[in-house]
């Protein structure tokens, strides 16, 4: 029996986790909190999640871009370019959002059942993303398992791998990383310049995948 919950948002990251998880998963959350990418991110999470033939929903989190600061959620012109390093992408951290997200799937999961939520935070995020540390995990698993009458887990198994090691994870589930979505300007194709789009290449090669994204440089 299916018993997990996954939040999906159509990157590398978390649509290898569906690939590699797809047995468990019954259900694949997507949320919609108003960033440059989210749509192009959900395109993408939706495709693989009809792939697979798991349910998939989205949920809208307008009041982010009332509420947060970040530059995800002022447009293309407010993401950096050049290395995922501190310094340079520090402005794209939405707080807390992770908290927020996971909060949310541990009520749908109880509400349906479910006793496991999925989440692909990696290696590579600890230094920038404070809810991508091993120890929020930690926290806000106990959390879930307090405040949820079944209990529900918060299992991020690629907390301490890198995003290399998830494209080996991919290229061996065979998976079309074209039809993924990491670009933080969120246009009409990966621009190739910010982070994101550098990090991305950078697991891909390493890797030793073809990279079949497009890039507009």
């Amino acid at each position: 029996m299916k018993s997990s919950l996954i939040i999906v948002s159509g990157g590398m990251d978390s649509v290898t986790m569906l690939h590699d998880h797809k047995e468990e998963i019954a259900l694949a959350v997507s949320f919609d909190y108003g960033s440059n990418h989210n749509a192009r991110e959900i395109e993408c999470a939706a495709y693989h999640c009809k792939l697979l033939g798991i349910k998939h929903i989205v949920i809208p989190l307008e009041f982010f871009t009332n509420y947060f600061k970040s530059s995800l959620l002022e447009g293309d012109d407010a993401i950096p370019e050049g290395n995922y390093d501190d310094n340079n992408i520090r402005s794209t951290v939405v707080p807390f959002r992770n908290g927020i997200m996971l909060a949310i799937a541990a009520g749908i999961a109880e509400s349906n059942g479910l006793q496991r939520l999925l989440i692909a935070n990696h290696g590579g995020d600890h230094s920038i993303y404070p809810d991508c540390r091993p120890e929020f995990i930690s926290a806000i698993d106990a959390a879930t398992k307090a405040g949820t009458y079944n209990h529900v887990e918060v299992y991020a198994p690629y907390t301490n791998i890198t995003k290399t090691d998830i494209a080996r994870i991919g290229h061996r589930l065979k998976i079309d990383y074209s039809k993924t979505w990491s670009c933080y300007r969120g246009g009409k194709i990966h621009c190739g310049r910010c982070a994101t789009c550098l990090e991305r290449r950078e697991a891909l090669r390493e890797a030793g995948v073809e990279d079949n994204t497009q890039y507009e440089e």
